[in-house]
């Protein structure tokens, strides 16, 4: 055998372990999300040394650019209006990111590998949320990361699950699939209830919507009333059961703004996200063009703290709790411009793709845009990327989902080029 195809097709199983991992690891080792990703930019070398030409389209670079300017603005803004090297650790793995995206495409995992990842890890954080919840006792199962973020991240690999069925059901065994990516998506969003993070139940309706955009045309008519009686049900118990805890956060989040807007609490959980929210816009008021920076923000909130503008508690986060408005505190509007592309560009670029015919393409698609889509609802109510495994996940998630379609297309458009009658139902 040719040594270069002997490398290619070593470095395509890499590529595939190291998806397999980002996912299946994520939630339920200490930085589970941190081992694929870094075996994807460990790959890079191998482009060198085969001398691989990575074919980019129009579209991978849109990708690219809108994730290394997020990368660049994070750290022009560390070094000019922050700590320097501290405050760049979480945007420069943006470009990292990039390099990781090259590699999928270039050399794309097999698609089973990368279900089975979403699976696992979605089976494993919501059978451990379920330990730590209903066996241990704890109020709130966090894994091993922030709460919030073990919750919200535990939901969208359980609704990723859900994208690869349309995958699943051209796969010999389809059944085994099916199952599989059922259980997770089962599991994963119980992992998000017994978390009790309130903020990505708000968007479960959006990426719910994504599903039935992208596979509603073909589900039966009748089948369609069904489900959503199913899901209504589904809710429902989850809401009534106390057990799950669902029906106290929510009443207890009512009960938050009551008594802000009252002024009898304002330390509340909801309460204090009002008053960094409140701080925030005060701070985007007076420098909207370039934003006070990380050291300057924490400066400017502690002193509207100390003149009675928000109460002190507010003042002790490092961030305000909302991701748009940290941003644009932060990094000012060229700061929230580049968030903002960081999610729509690739969220138009994956909606596109949604209506396709090919299945294979389609569910990459589902699951690009449930990943775009849940990140615009996480960073709501917290900053999702203030945290490494919000910056982890969303990062090396595109890497791998567009360049896997983007692969996939590219293989399409060359076999309808060549006129070939082969089943581009590869990488499976």
């Amino acid at each position: 055998m040719n040594p270069v195809r002997e490398w290619s097709e070593a470095l395509s199983l890499y590529t595939s372990l190291a998806v397999f991992l980002l996912g299946a690891l994520s939630l339920v080792a200490p930085s589970g999300y941190s081992l694929g990703a870094l075996m994807l930019v460990m790959a890079v070398p191998g482009l060198v040394m085969l001398r691989r030409k990575v074919a980019l389209h129009g579209a991978d670079l849109a990708v690219m650019c809108v994730m290394l300017a997020y990368a660049l603005v994070g750290v022009i803004w560390a070094f000019g209006l922050g700590s320097g090297l501290r405050d760049i650790d979480k945007p420069i793995r943006f470009a990292f990111a990039v390099l990781a995206l090259m590699v999928v495409i270039s050399y794309p995992p097999r698609l089973a590998w990368l279900w089975a990842g979403v699976s696992i890890g979605a089976i494993g954080a919501g059978s451990w949320a379920g330990w730590q919840k209903l066996v241990e006792g704890i109020s709130r199962a966090t894994g091993h990361t922030h709460t919030i973020q073990f919750g919200n991240i535990s939901m969208l690999l359980g609704l990723m699950c859900l994208a690869g069925l349309g995958w699943a059901i051209l796969q010999r065994h389809r059944l085994v699939w099916l199952g599989l990516l059922i259980l997770g998506s089962v599991l994963g969003v119980s992992g998000s209830i017994f978390s009790g993070s309130r903020g990505g139940w708000v968007g479960v309706p959006f990426m719910l919507l994504v599903l039935y955009r992208a596979y509603g045309r073909q589900i039966p008519r009748n089948w369609r009333v069904g489900l959503q009686i199913l899901v209504a049900m589904v809710c429902l118990m989850v809401i009534m059961i106390p057990q799950t805890g669902v029906l106290a956060r929510v009443l207890e989040a009512f009960s938050d703004i009551a008594l802000y807007f009252s002024g009898e609490n304002l330390v509340t959980s909801v309460g204090l996200r009002f008053e960094m929210w409140q701080g925030a816009t005060q701070l985007i008021a007076e420098r909207p063009l370039l934003g006070w920076g990380e050291q300057g923000y924490h400066t400017a909130m502690k002193e509207l703290a100390y003149g009675g503008a928000i109460h002190v508690d507010a003042a002790r986060y490092g961030h305000a709790h909302n991701e748009f408005l940290d941003a644009f505190a932060k990094r000012g509007v060229i700061g929230l411009a580049v968030l903002l592309a960081l999610y729509l560009v690739p969220l138009r670029l994956f909606v596109a793709q949604l209506r396709v015919s090919d299945l294979n393409q389609r569910s990459l698609a589902a699951a690009g845009t449930l990943l775009c889509v849940a990140y615009i609802d996480f960073g709501l109510s917290q900053t999702f990327l203030e945290h490494n495994s919000g910056v982890m996940m969303f990062a090396f998630l595109m890497a791998v989902l567009w360049g896997s379609l983007s692969a996939l297309m590219n293989s399409q458009t060359f076999c309808s080029l060549a006129g070939s009658t082969t089943d581009v139902r590869n990488n499976l």
